[in-house]
């Protein structure tokens, strides 16, 4: 049975935090537009809970308000130079732009200190080192930037009120450095209306899903709702699994299929994985089921799909996600046990307002006379803390012109520059989307905009919630394969024996070939001879 749905009905805290995100962040940005709108050519990755269109949206939002920015702050700019050089003294055989030479420095060392530091650079400063995490960090020059950017900043306008109160002819000095200063301040206005009004903890859910608005990038957002919620995806033999996160102590094992001795002559239908999944789906419901009636428990909204891994083969706009075509290969990659479309019954669970997710991806196969259970989990960890600065930035009120011009002076020298930056990418990704052959040749996703979005660890509360949604669903997955084994007249002692224990991130098996398999950090595994003995 296959389980459809469609995320992007109801907006995810996830998703939120992504789009405002691409206005934070100019590198989370440039590589979502650069999997997503480059490499044309590679299907998105399964998006689990998160809506990758609005992210694309908003990424080429922010993008083209930068480049506005830039093409603002670059009129100022030659403007700067031109009046600094026509009032360079009489005398002068060549003509220098002292003062716009000096402020472009200020501006290089303001964006430089920023990127060292770890911050973003335009429009909005979002994740503050101190000097100790400095000093931690290595070098003696990030040590230093916290002091000497104020320092040369205070330096230039100290010499250029000196040299005007002297008498020289710098009002260009003075002047453009502050004009400079208001397509910084509008691009902050713009943005914190964006963050306000559109990602907003209440109005993001309330407001239509927006798409992008070209036809080129449209044609990319229908191709990326056709895949990402679909019930398969493409995928690189290299790179599997893109999009489920950080494998969590994964663990298979092999059992030989005996009968048992009372097992009545001719026995049921075969045995196949479909038999053993549609034994371990209720299983899972019921879980489900009684989580919703006794707590507010996330297993309460625990999601049961199937699910097919295709390899790489034919062009993008080639694939079928049509609903019957992938039922078709359901049902036919289920029993097979192939090395390259691959069946997996996927469980999840969306744990913190999406923030931590957690897939358990099983497969079955039956030949041979063996059965074989390969577990995979994987989390999705949370996404970056300094992209909650969305909701600081929202919360400020649309009076509040004075204070945050008066950061947009502080943050104009790195801002400008880092708006100059992302236009150059802009302008170079374009370049390079515009000169690749197409069609390309087909390929795998290469990344997962929600992982590009996560941190690489989670908290000790959600270490727990995770163990024991793992933990819980695997014991699950462990008594819908015994009843299964039962329900088909084979034997289980072997298999309840091997299955000694499955936590900690251990798989105790006592007989597989004589040995013993252990996984994970800390588990312990120990091959016991004669009958009986664990």
């Amino acid at each position: 049975m296959l389980m459809s749905k469609s995320t992007h009905e109801s907006p995810t805290e996830a998703t939120r935090l992504l789009c405002a995100g691409t206005y934070l962040d100019i590198e989370f940005r440039r590589r979502v537009i650069e999997e997503l709108v480059e490499h044309e050519e590679r299907p998105v990755a399964p998006s689990l809970g998160v809506d990758v269109v609005p992210v694309l949206t908003h990424a080429l939002r922010a993008r083209g308000q930068d480049t506005l920015t830039a093409l603002l702050l670059l009129a100022l700019w030659a403007g700067f130079i031109a009046v600094d050089v026509a009032s360079t003294p009489e005398g002068v055989e060549l003509p220098v732009p002292l003062w716009s030479t000096a402020y472009a420095v200020v501006c290089v060392a303001h964006w430089s200190a920023h990127t060292a530091g770890g911050r973003g650079s335009a429009p909005y400063v979002v994740d503050k080192r101190t000097l100790r995490k400095a000093l931690k960090s290595n070098a003696a020059l990030r040590a230093l930037l916290p002091v000497g950017i104020p320092v040369l900043t205070l330096a230039y306008w100290a010499f250029a009120f000196w040299a005007l109160y002297q008498g020289a002819d710098n009002w260009a000095g003075i002047i453009f450095p502050l004009l400079l200063v208001l397509p910084v301040w509008l691009h902050r206005q713009r943005v914190a209306a964006v963050m306000r009004d559109e990602l907003g903890r209440e109005t993001f859910p309330a407001r239509p899903r927006p798409v992008p608005t070209s036809t080129y990038h449209h044609r990319i957002a229908r191709a990326i709702d056709r895949e990402q919620y679909a019930g398969l995806t493409i995928y690189d033999p290299y790179r599997p699994f893109i999009g489920m996160g950080m494998p969590y102590e994964p663990w298979s094992f092999a059992l030989e299929l005996k009968k048992r001795r009372d097992a009545e002559p001719g026995g049921p239908a075969p045995f196949t994985g479909r038999t053993v999944v549609e034994l371990i789906r209720p299983r899972l419901e019921a879980l489900r089921e009684a989580a919703a009636a006794t707590s507010r428990d996330r297993l309460k909204d625990l999601e049961i799909e199937e699910f097919v891994y295709l390899p790489v083969g034919p062009q993008r706009d080639g694939v079928a996600y049509d609903e019957q075509i992938v039922r078709r290969h359901l049902a036919e990659s289920v029993n097979e046990g192939g090395e390259a479309r691959r069946y997996f019954l996927r469980v999840r669970v969306g744990a913190w307002d999406e923030q931590v997710v957690v897939s358990v991806l099983v497969r079955v196969h039956t030949q041979g006379g063996m059965l074989v259970l390969e577990v995979a989990p994987h989390v999705l960890p949370p996404v970056r803390p300094e992209f909650r600065a969305v909701d600081v930035i929202g919360s400020r009120g649309e009076d509040d012109l004075l204070r945050d011009g008066v950061r947009a002076l502080l943050t104009a020298p790195a801002a400008g520059f880092a708006a100059a930056v992302s236009t150059v990418r802009s302008a170079v990704s374009g370049f390079r989307t515009w000169l690749a052959d197409w069609p390309a040749v087909p390929d795998g996703p290469a990344g997962s905009v929600r992982e590009m979005g996560a941190v690489p660890q989670v908290s000790l509360f959600q270490e727990m919630d995770i163990s024991r949604y793992v933990k819980t669903v695997q014991d699950r997955i462990a008594s819908g394969v015994r009843d299964a084994l039962r329900s088909q007249g084979y034997e289980t002692d072997q298999f309840e024996q091997q299955i000694v224990q499955i936590s900690e991130g251990g798989v105790f098996i006592g007989s597989m070939s004589g040995g013993a398999v252990a996984a994970g950090a800390g588990a312990e595994a120990k091959n016991v001879t004669g009958s009986g003995g664990r």
